[in-house]
């Protein structure tokens, strides 16, 4: 009987693949690069067939290294970044490249939108806020930009729902990337479609996916896809979830009393609620499939690992030639100097706005003095990236409907360290956990397809089953008390560099809008 489950993760720069047995133990994995382009300032796009041949290169050579038998495998299940849009045409081809979640060509659009009493009555029935990357407003600005891609068009995708569709040939959309997105009525379990015509976009309404549930056979593995892959026809497809989604699933997340804290390429931080969240409205809100009757609601904004990730491109390139050639990561290097430094008196400070900061805040490196080294920069990129993590919680449970969590369970590249973690629960000052294994979009992922294929009787039932606690951690006086001094710091001096940076009295509207302080 087959009992092998392969994940998917397709997150802003890298597809990860994942193979994992019945009770979640993760048996080998391989990244693929998942490249984006930028051809006009705040422009993130990436070829949706070059991303596919990633994912089927991904699988292939993992099944290939690590000896599958494809008959074991019972199914494989896609996840992948939420919002953003891909859009195909009558013939199932791209109409144009993908858009990331990070682009934000339509910022000039979202202040318009923002004063319009339809996209209001939008953000209400979809229960979030208006940001840049999110699916209605990208659609929106096609309409005003690019009309011919409308006409062009006959689905709109989310990036795991592409996958999908080039495993199975099958087109759907599950309820929790339908409602990242900012297409679909929390409540009501359907799209929001008298608000969507209300705010101008129901031209778009008979090209939106299907909706079912996560953890559903969406289809079998084509003759192509096997041949690309490695796998088997006819290998179950699940319907998975968007990534914010799954890492918080293979977290093992499922209570209102816990913070849920994913750092990638977006900062991301959420609760659970029992009813929409409104006061604070959040970034993104859905249906959440790990504790049913509940809503995960989430503050996202693009100021996380992708920050480091950056700088070990470009600035530490040659380290990270070095580290490869020792047989290290590059960012096992950065933790340990963090680590080796971490007692240092040092007041450096990184503003992680590089892919856009609160109110036009730029992104910064301070403080410096010369007898700083490598690792006191370094601590400073890992501290404020958990700083503006700290800064979209404090808003996160600062309003009438926010959560009260005494815990917090950390997922995301970060988590790998041991340094960074501590320095989460620090900030955070609340008891961490990290769970078992590496990569968490994929695990979630893997989760959905367990439930499907009858492994597990539902997805909470698999959370329990195939998440384990790897690590736990507490936080310590001394450096809560230094982190909040030095948040505190952080937090002027955002304030005053975006007022000093802008040029105008109107900050640049960004993806922040509505998800900050």
């Amino acid at each position: 009987m087959a009992r092998l489950l392969i994940g998917v993760d397709a997150g802003g720069t890298m597809v990860k693949v994942a193979v994992f047995d019945e009770t979640g133990r993760e048996l080998g994995c391989e990244h693929r690069p998942n490249p984006m382009s930028f051809p006009h300032p705040g422009w993130t796009e990436r070829d949706p067939d070059r991303m596919w041949r990633s994912v089927a290169d991904g699988i292939r050579i993992l099944v290939e290294r690590l000896g599958i038998d494809p008959a074991d495998v019972a199914a494989v299940t896609a996840a992948g970044y939420g919002a953003g849009v891909f859009l195909l045409d009558a013939q199932g081809d791209p109409v144009r490249p993908a858009l990331g979640s990070t682009d934000s060509r339509a910022a000039a659009l979202v202040a318009q939108m923002q004063r319009s009493a339809g996209a209001q009555k939008l953000s209400l029935a979809t229960s979030q806020g208006v940001w840049t990357g999110q699916t209605s407003v990208l659609l929106a600005w096609f309409q005003a930009h690019e009309p011919g891609v409308l006409d062009r068009t006959a689905h709109v995708m989310s990036c795991k729902d592409f996958i999908s569709y080039r495993l199975c040939g099958q087109i759907s959309t599950d309820v929790t990337d339908a409602g990242c997105a900012g297409l679909m009525d929390l409540e009501r379990g359907e799209y929001a479609r008298d608000a969507l015509r209300d705010a101008g976009l129901g031209a778009w309404l008979a090209k939106l996916s299907p909706i079912g549930q996560p953890g559903e056979i969406v289809g079998g593995l084509t003759d192509q896809a096997a041949a690309l892959t490695g796998l088997r026809a006819g290998t179950p497809v699940a319907r998975g979830v968007f990534d914010v989604v799954s890492c918080s699933l293979a977290s093992g997340f499922s209570r209102s009393d816990q913070l849920g804290v994913v750092a990638g390429t977006f900062s991301i931080d959420s609760t659970l609620h029992r009813t929409p969240c409104l006061d604070p409205m959040p970034t993104l809100q859905s249906a959440y499939p790990g504790a049913p009757g509940h809503y995960i609601a989430t503050i996202a904004t693009p100021t996380s690992a992708s920050n480091l990730e950056w700088l070990c491109r470009t600035m530490l390139a040659a380290e990270a030639e070095r580290a490869q050639a020792a047989g290290k990561s590059i960012y096992e290097v950065c933790s340990e100097l963090v680590a080796a430094g971490e007692h240092r008196k040092s007041d450096a400070m990184f503003l992680p706005y590089l892919f856009g900061g609160p109110d036009g805040a730029p992104g910064a490196l301070f403080g410096l003095t010369a007898g700083a080294d490598l690792g006191d920069v370094l601590r400073a990129v890992f501290e404020g990236i958990v700083f503006a993590h700290r800064q979209d919680i404090d808003l996160l449970l600062g309003g009438r409907d926010s959560a009260c969590p005494g815990s917090v369970l950390l997922a995301g590249g970060p988590s790998k360290s041991d340094v960074w973690s501590q320095m989460f629960c620090d900030a955070i000052n609340m008891p961490l956990t990290v769970a078992e294994g590496s990569e968490f979009g994929a695990k979630g992922a893997a989760i959905c397809g367990a439930v499907a294929v009858g492994m597990a009787r539902d997805i909470p039932s698999a959370v329990k089953d195939m998440t384990r606690i790897a690590r736990v951690y507490n936080p310590r006086p001394e450096q809560v008390e230094r982190l909040e001094q030095q948040y505190r710091r952080y937090r002027r001096m955002s304030r005053e560099l975006s007022s000093a940076w802008m040029p105008g009295p109107e900050p640049t509207p960004s993806c922040f809008a509505g998800a900050q302080a």
